[in-house]
């Protein structure tokens, strides 16, 4: 009874807990997170460099784009003569955003058959045909109307103008973090799957332009492809291009024995119409590659289903390279390759990251805006020994003396970390504090604890 008395109740995150009367908030909370290993403290993964810059830190100043891309983008837009363009940027970014998979046949099967079995017993249903019909009806009304979307001359200019200032800052970010990570890597070749406007090219050409030597563009739409190929001539159709050794392309690489150090599919495998496709593109996509495949999609709950598909499709597969037979590995955001968390969960969430970046100053748009992506990068190989740290999955919530971390963690769990700098260490605690949605942290949880639910805003 007395222990009782010296109990509080807490409110915290939503949940009632008991607090010890005189214990700091930031302590009691810390305790009840998943205990966190102080070895990390005295690992001197900062060499010289302050907290604020600690190995970790992944994320991006607002990014900005390459004045020639601007100024050609700028040009083809006003040369254009299209009716209401801001109009149709807006609709074309809204589509993109909430596009949803395309129903499969078996499950389009399973699903009229339901439908029949319920409404054949319906005294106004008399006949088959009236039978067929109903269930045709209902199909149209509770299905998603999957299209795929024809690139003309037109929607492309209009594709332009809504998305490559946002593509180039979500590339920009996964390169950084291969560069971060792996400063020793000097590719010689990057191959772009649905190239589109060729931001992709950009991107590399910004991270990597001193030994890149080979840009193979990949798109179906030949539309697309000549709208590259005039940004990167600074919106004329001829003239000598900002990037040297750009190559087109309408299809992939036929030989089996061509490589590419980098291979990118930026928002194009959620343009593919089926899960066969995407299956044959991945593959193909993972042959091709010499030593980074970098998939970036929308950071919706689609969009990282469709990622991790592809991660668990390359971890799983048979290697059928001729050429290598180095087996693919998780290099970003995962610390691990065991099943996602956050797609295992009762409620399946999104796992996403955001980048600032500053726009085209089209008429229509603010100074400059967030991207919100999904990605995932597989490598050939390990590279580095920081493979465990752990990943920051949400915006980093800092509060006088304790600073609450989401991390995904080696173990293969989401947990909620209060990280304190007499629970974890002044290193440590200087780190967090530092530290940003998207990072990583050389922090370690207990494989014995549980993993403590959360709640992400950000999901979508």
């Amino acid at each position: 009874m007395a222990a009782a008395r010296r109990l509080r109740p807490v409110l915290w995150l939503g949940r009632w807990s008991c607090q010890p009367a005189g214990i700091p908030l930031s302590r009691a909370l810390a305790d009840l997170i998943p205990r966190a290993s102080q070895e990390n403290d005295i690992l001197n993964f900062l060499g010289n460099r302050p907290h604020r810059k600690h190995p970790g830190i992944l994320q991006l100043p607002q990014v900005q784009l390459p004045q020639a891309l601007v100024t050609a983008a700028q040009q083809l837009v006003q040369e254009s003569s299209i009716p209401n363009i801001e109009e149709q940027v807006q609709t074309l970014t809204n589509y993109l955003w909430s596009r949803k998979l395309p129903t499969e046949p078996e499950e389009l099967r399973k699903k009229a058959i339901q439908l029949k079995n319920k409404l054949q017993d319906t005294e106004s249903i008399q006949s088959e045909k009236q039978l067929r019909g109903a269930v045709l009806s209902a199909l149209r009304k509770t299905t998603y109307h999957w299209q795929k979307l024809s690139y003309d001359e037109r929607l492309s200019l209009v594709y332009m103008a809504a998305r490559l200032d946002g593509v180039f800052a979500a590339i920009s970010r996964a390169f950084h973090e291969i560069q971060a990570r792996v400063p020793d890597f000097k590719p010689q070749t990057l191959m772009d799957f649905g190239s589109g406007t060729g931001a992709v090219t950009w991107a590399a050409y910004s991270t990597w332009g001193q030994s890149l030597r080979e840009y193979l563009c990949v798109d179906s739409s030949a539309a697309m492809l000549a709208l590259a190929e005039r940004l990167l001539k600074g919106g004329l159709d001829s003239g000598k291009p900002h990037v040297p050794g750009v190559f087109f392309r309408q299809f992939l690489p036929v030989s089996p024995k061509i490589q590419f150090d980098v291979v990118v599919s930026a928002f194009s495998v959620s343009e593919l119409p089926s899960m066969a496709d995407r299956t044959e593109v991945i593959q193909t996509l993972w042959r091709k590659t010499g030593q980074f495949l970098v998939l970036v999609e929308n950071g919706t709950k689609t969009g990282h289903h469709l990622l991790m598909e592809a991660r668990d499709l390359v971890l799983r597969g048979p290697e059928k390279s001729p050429l290598d037979c180095r087996p693919g590995h998780v290099f970003a955001p995962c610390p691990h390759e065991l099943p996602c968390p956050k797609v295992s969960a009762s409620q399946p969430q999104a796992c996403s990251f955001s980048q600032v970046y500053s726009t085209i100053p089209f008429s229509w748009n603010h100074s400059h805006k967030e991207e919100k992506f999904s990605l995932v990068i597989l490598s050939r190989g390990l590279h580095r020994e920081d493979h465990h740290w752990a990943r920051l999955t949400q915006p980093v919530l800092k509060r006088p003396r304790h600073v609450h971390c989401h991390l995904c963690c080696p173990d293969g769990h989401v947990r909620h970390v209060v990280v304190t700098a007499r629970r974890h260490g002044r290193h440590l605690y200087r780190c967090a504090r530092a530290s940003a949605w998207g990072d990583r942290l050389p922090l370690t949880t207990s494989s014995e604890s549980p993993p403590s639910p959360i709640q992400d805003p950000s999901d979508n």
